[in-house]
């Protein structure tokens, strides 16, 4: 006899915060019982046969109402639950995220000779995530990147980006970037604001987010995927060199578009190993 259910989100994680509340056709409350860890509910008190009214709720999602019908057992068996995140957005479950270099990418290209692209790519960055649990758009991302680590498959090409003329990593051997707020784009995208410092210069960017989904990895950890990316023009970041080869057409194009495929793990920090 009892309650039973299981609380999920949509793409299949427990919402270990979850309340359950049964009300009887009066609207009298008759139950209320908490998930635990695993999302699950169970709650041994002996309903009355009848019709009934579930409701789950937990912060940061939208409430999920369905009625329920107990029987002479006196047992209520509502089964899988799925809660949409508030407003209908989707973010990986909350807490600590800690973005894996070794599956992740960040790349900018950039126009060449007016004529075609050159993609580079930064080989060592860090970086962290925090989903709020309350208010999801409270959440937050840092990053920070290596400068010297930048790597177009061209040594001459990579030495002539570090120098003076571009990065300068010797003034500025890092390039940071820390979010400021997020705002729904869609049920699964979102705009990412922040402040990116970059050559010795501070400026906002928004970030174009798309979040991938969950799911398990061989080592036991939970991972979350995102691709993001942004725009900027090398002169907000007092980047000014230009070489122009002919006809006024510059050899480096002054807008970079980055882009960004990331691999997080669940926690404070990566798997030992």
């Amino acid at each position: 006899m009892g309650l039973t259910a299981k609380i999920r989100t949509r793409d299949g994680w427990a919402v270990s915060h979850a309340v359950v509340t049964v009300t009887d056709m009066t609207g009298s409350q008759v139950l209320r019982a908490e998930a635990d860890g695993e999302g699950a509910v169970r709650d041994e008190t002996a309903l009355a046969p009848g019709a009934y009214t579930v409701i789950v709720t937990a912060v940061g999602y939208a409430p999920a109402a369905s009625s329920a019908i107990v029987t002479a057992s006196g047992r209520a068996e509502v089964g899988t639950v799925t809660l949409a995140r508030q407003g209908g957005t989707e973010l990986p479950p909350p807490g600590p995220w800690t973005i894996d270099p070794a599956h992740s990418g960040v790349a900018a290209v950039a126009q060449h000779l007016g004529i075609s692209s050159v993609r580079g790519r930064f080989t060592e960055f860090s970086g962290a995530i925090e989903v709020a649990p309350d208010d999801v758009t409270r959440s937050r991302v840092e990053a920070v990147i290596r400068a010297a680590s930048i790597d177009t498959g061209n040594g001459m090409r990579d030495t002539h980006l570090r120098s003076a003329d571009f990065l300068d990593v010797e003034r500025f051997p890092e390039l940071t970037y820390r979010s400021t707020g997020l705002t729904p784009a869609g049920s699964d995208r979102w705009t990412v604001h922040g402040e990116l410092s970059l050559h010795g210069v501070v400026r906002p960017v928004d970030l174009d987010l798309a979040y991938l989904g969950t799911g398990a990895d061989p080592w036991g950890g939970t991972r979350a995927a995102f691709r993001a990316t942004a725009e900027l023009h090398r002169e907000d970041f007092a980047m000014n060199y230009n070489q122009v080869v002919q006809a006024g057409i510059a050899a480096i194009g002054t807008t970079l578009r980055v882009e960004l495929d990331i691999q997080a793990v669940q926690g404070e920090s990566l798997p030992q190993g």
